[in-house]
């Protein structure tokens, strides 16, 4: 799809149905993370500080794709760490 279609594009008739689909639930409760799982995510989170020092990264805002909290997924910080040091070695390039 061109700009042009994308912009010439036909709103939909006065009292149709939106297609928008919202996805995710209410977040479930968690239970409390155990000593073991709150070490690796404080391993996670120090490894996102650098990241983020050495990208020079001021600034972050993130959302994650189930509706829960990223903060507290290890994975998820981890991969943000990554990103950020992929993105940082780009520019030194």
């Amino acid at each position: 799809m061109g700009l042009r279609s994308l912009f010439m594009r036909r709103r939909s008739a006065v009292g149709t149905a939106a297609s928008a689909v919202v996805v995710g639930s209410e977040p479930e409760h968690q239970e409390p993370l155990t000593p073991e799982q709150l070490a690796e995510l404080q391993e996670a989170w120090a490894e996102l500080a650098n990241a983020a020092e050495g990208s020079g990264v001021t600034g972050l805002h993130a959302c994650s794709r189930t509706g829960g909290p990223w903060q507290e997924d290890p994975v998820a910080v981890r991969g943000l760490a990554a990103t950020l040091r992929s993105i940082s070695s780009d520019k030194a390039q």
